[in-house]
């Protein structure tokens, strides 16, 4: 039986065109998705976290293959990745750490077919309007330089307390002007 009530999702496309006066070409591009979803142990201190571990696959799955379709690539083209969680205030952040962390980066990787490297992320409490920040990483070298970078989201009615934001950032193009140090710096 599924955990998985979806009151909203969110999609944010982000398409830079110019930086610094110059051309982006590609356009560097990049969509987060985020999906507000009922936390069904709201309220309630619970010693086993395992539902949320299929719950985080499930919330995963269907993010990762919106987030494709939305930058509106083969799946191979994206290359990097972020995600986060902000839990509404009747839960807890280990509730944010069981629906990232366990199983929610097998679909993802498989959405992108790959990925490498961890997929990096954030969590934190927050109530309606809350900002989330997220790392963006290579999904493939987590040290590539030019693909390190951020994204962010904030929707104004989410979440409610008894809610969760589950939110995963696609990348495509790197930083919009990369020149730090290119390709895989260890």
């Amino acid at each position: 039986m599924s955990l998985l009530q979806v009151r909203k999702i969110v999609i944010q496309l982000e398409e830079t065109h110019t930086e610094m006066g110059r051309a982006v070409s590609p356009p560097a591009r990049k969509v987060t998705v985020a999906a507000v979803i009922k936390n069904p142990y709201a309220g309630r201190y619970v010693e086993d976290l395992a539902p949320l571990y299929d719950l985080g696959a499930e919330v995963g799955d269907l993010i990762a293959r919106r987030g494709v379709q939305a930058l509106g690539v083969a799946p191979d083209e994206v290359q990097a990745y972020g995600k986060g969680a902000i839990v509404g205030l009747d839960g807890e952040i280990e509730h944010a750490a069981a629906i990232l962390h366990p199983k929610f980066g097998a679909p993802v990787r498989k959405a992108v077919h790959k990925g490498d490297d961890i997929i990096p992320g954030t969590k934190k409490m927050g109530g309606p309007g809350s900002l989330i920040v997220m790392p963006v990483t290579n999904k493939n070298s987590i040290w590539n330089f030019d693909d390190m970078d951020g994204a962010e989201i904030a929707i104004a009615d989410a979440p409610r307390p008894d809610e969760m934001l589950i939110a995963l950032v696609l990348a495509i193009g790197g930083r919009d002007a990369d020149r730090a140090g290119a390709g895989d710096r260890r």
